[in-house]
C-alpha cells in the first residue's frame, strides 16, 4: 500500500501538480512541496493565510476565483474547478488549473475543510493561444481572399456538406457558413437550373478519377440576381471512403461580360449591329448541316429528333441598289445612315429562328430555316416593298433607295453551305442585270425565274 502511495506522489509531482488543504473556518491553507515549487517558493518562505493566497491571484481573475469557490461552499456546485493566473516568486504569472472539493461540513451544511490540486497549465495555454492566433490569422486571410475558400465533403452514401466555408460565402452564394455545414442543399438551390447538370457532372468526374473539380456556371441569387461563378477544387480520398475537396469559388461575372463583349465585337457588324460575315456563315453552316441530317434520315425525322422544318432552308442575297451613287452624291455619312436604316427594316421582318448578316459594304444575306422557296419569295417581296416605301430620313431629308434580292434553297446535293450562297448570289446578279428593285429565284437544280 505504501508503494502505491509513493507512486501516486511521484505521478503528482511529475505532472507539475501541487496539493493544498484549506481550513475554511480559520482560513489557513497547507501546501505540498510540489505546490510551492510550482511558483518558485519553498515551504519556509510562503504564507499559509488565505488573504495572502488571494494576493497571488491575478487581479483580473480574483473575482471569478472567489465567486466560483463561494458557489461550491454554498453547495451550488459539486466541486470547485477554475483556470486562472497565479503570481510566481519572480513576479511573472503562471496559468494554473485548480480543482478542489469540500470534504467536511458542519450540521448546518457549512464548509469546514476543503482539499484540492493546482496544476501548471502555462505551456498548454500558450500553445492554445498560438493555435488560436494561427486560426484567426488563417480565417482573416481566407476572408480577405476575393472568393469563397471551402471544404466540400461527400460521404460514401452521397450526402454532402461544407465543413468549412469562409465568410465570403455571403458574397458568392448569399448564404452563411452554418447553412451549409450539414448539407449543400441551400447552395445547390442557387445554381441556375440550366447549369446544374454541368455542375454535378464536373463533381462526379472529379470524384471518379480523383482529378481537379473545375466548372464555370451561373447562379441565381436573391439580391444580386444572375451571376457567373467558377469553382476549382482538388479531391482527397478519406479513410472512410468519402471524398474531401479543398477549393475556391470566385465571381467571374465581369470576366464573362468582357468575354461576351469581345465575342460580340468579333461577330457583330459595328454599323448595323447585325451579325458580320463570319457570324452569318456559322449560322448558315448550322442550317446546312441540319438539312443534311434530315435528308440522311430518309423521311424518319422523328426518330432522329428532327422536325419537318429541319428538312429545308432558304438563303437570300440582298444588295442596296445604286448605293455608290448615294455615297458619291450625299457622302459617306448619309450612306452609313441608309445602311443602318435598311438594317432596321430588315430586323423587323425576321422570325426568332431567322438570321440576317451584313457581308460587307451594301451587301446583306438572310437565312430562313424551315422555309421553302415559295415562302422565301413572299418574305423577299414583302421586304422589297417595305424598303421602297420607307426612305431613310437623314437631317430631315428623305433618301429613297431600293434593293435587289436573289434567293436559293439549301439542298442535300450541295457540297457545302457556300454552294447555296453562290447560287443566291448568282440570282442577285441576275436581278441587278435585269433592272434592279426586283427578286429573282434560283432553285437548287432548276432554271431561274424572275419575280418583279
Amino acid at each position: 500500500m505504501q508503494d502505491f502511495a509513493d507512486i501516486v506522489t511521484l505521478a503528482i509531482v511529475g505532472s507539475g501538480t501541487g496539493l493544498w488543504d484549506r481550513n475554511v473556518v480559520t482560513g489557513e491553507i497547507r501546501y505540498s512541496h510540489g505546490w510551492v515549487e510550482l511558483l518558485g517558493y519553498d515551504l519556509d518562505h510562503i504564507s499559509n493565510r488565505i488573504e495572502d493566497s488571494y494576493d497571488r491571484v491575478h487581479p483580473d481573475d480574483l473575482a471569478y476565483v472567489q465567486a466560483t469557490m463561494c458557489a461550491h461552499f454554498e453547495g451550488r456546485t459539486p466541486s470547485y474547478e477554475v483556470e486562472h493566473r497565479l503570481r510566481a516568486k519572480d513576479g511573472t504569472f503562471k496559468w494554473v488549473l485548480t480543482r478542489g472539493r469540500v470534504i467536511e461540513r458542519d450540521a448546518a451544511g457549512r464548509a469546514l475543510r476543503m482539499v484540492g490540486t493546482t496544476t501548471d497549465i502555462t505551456s498548454t495555454r500558450l500553445l492554445a493561444e498560438e493555435l488560436r492566433n494561427s486560426r484567426d490569422l488563417i480565417a482573416n486571410l481566407t476572408n480577405e481572399i476575393p472568393g469563397l475558400v471551402f471544404q466540400y465533403r461527400q460521404a460514401v452514401n452521397g450526402a454532402a456538406c461544407l465543413p468549412y466555408a469562409s465568410m465570403r460565402i455571403a458574397d458568392i452564394y448569399e448564404l452563411l457558413p452554418r447553412q451549409v455545414a450539414t448539407t449543400v442543399a441551400p447552395l445547390e438551390a442557387r445554381i441556375h437550373p440550366e447549369d446544374f447538370d454541368l455542375y454535378r457532372a464536373a463533381r462526379v468526374a472529379s470524384a471518379a478519377d480523383m482529378v481537379p473539380w473545375h466548372c464555370t456556371f451561373r447562379v441565381l441569387l436573391p439580391t444580386q440576381g444572375l451571376r457567373w461563378r467558377q469553382i476549382d477544387a482538388r479531391p482527397v480520398r478519406q479513410e472512410d471512403g468519402g471524398i474531401l475537396w479543398h477549393g475556391l469559388v470566385v465571381d467571374v461575372t465581369e470576366h464573362k461580360r468582357v468575354e461576351q463583349e469581345l465575342k460580340d465585337l468579333a461577330c457583330i457588324d459595328h454599323l448595323t449591329q447585325l451579325p458580320n460575315r463570319r457570324a452569318f456563315t456559322e449560322r448558315l453552316d448550322e442550317a446546312f448541316l441540319c438539312v443534311g441530317r434530315a435528308a440522311a434520315c430518309r423521311g424518319d425525322l422523328h426518330a432522329a429528333g428532327l422536325h419537318e422544318n429541319d428538312s429545308r432552308a432558304a438563303v437570300l442575297m440582298i444588295d442596296l441598289d445604286h448605293f455608290k451613287t448615294i455615297n458619291d452624291t450625299y457622302g459617306h455619312t448619309v450612306g452609313d445612315a441608309v445602311i443602318r436604316h435598311f438594317a432596321k427594316i430588315l430586323r423587323t421582318t425576321l422570325r426568332v429562328t431567322d438570321c440576317a448578316g451584313r457581308l460587307g459594304g451594301e451587301e446583306f444575306a438572310v437565312c430562313l430555316p424551315g422555309a421553302d422557296l415559295a415562302q422565301a419569295e413572299l418574305f423577299a417581296k414583302r421586304l422589297r416593298r417595305m424598303v421602297a416605301a420607307s426612305p431613310a430620313i437623314v437631317r430631315g431629308r428623305p433618301i429613297d433607295f431600293t434593293v435587289s434580292i436573289g434567293i436559293s434553297d439549301i439542298t442535300a446535293c450541295d457540297g457545302q453551305a457556300g454552294d447555296t450562297l453562290a447560287r443566291a448570289d448568282k440570282a442577285l446578279y441576275s436581278a441587278k442585270e435585269r433592272g434592279r428593285n426586283r427578286v429573282e429565284v434560283t432553285a437548287g437544280a432548276a432554271a431561274e425565274r424572275v419575280i418583279s
